[in-house]
């Protein structure tokens, strides 16, 4: 059974950055790709980043700039750097991981919280 660890995330001012991080454990499988999503309060679950085995990365327009995902292949984990909050970014954040012949496994979220 594949797990999923997230760490990081906060209360932090608008402005101010933050990082995640999420390990995953349970599977001697590779992984392909590795993402977080977010979901704010009354608001679908959207994409915020996904990266790519081979390193190549996506970003929702709205974080472009801001935001950084990078990952550790060796350690399982993924990473989201974020700079120059707002709130509008507040949302639970959660991690993506899609292991091969095995499915898709999802975090179970940490709260990022964003004061103006």
């Amino acid at each position: 059974q594949v797990q999923l660890v997230e760490s990081g995330g906060g209360l932090v001012q608008a402005g101010g950055s933050l990082g995640l991080s999420c390990a995953a454990s349970g599977t001697r499988s590779s992984i392909s790709t590795m993402g977080w999503y977010r979901q704010a309060p009354g608001k679908q679950r959207e994409l915020v980043a996904t990266i790519t085995r081979g390193g190549i990365t996506n970003y929702a327009d709205s974080v472009k700039g801001r935001f950084a995902i990078s990952r550790d292949n060796a350690r399982n984990t993924v990473y989201l750097q974020m700079n120059s909050l707002k709130p509008e970014d507040t949302a639970i954040y959660f991690c993506n991981v899609a292991v091969p012949c095995k499915g898709i496994y999802w975090g179970q979220g940490t709260q990022v919280t964003v004061s103006s």
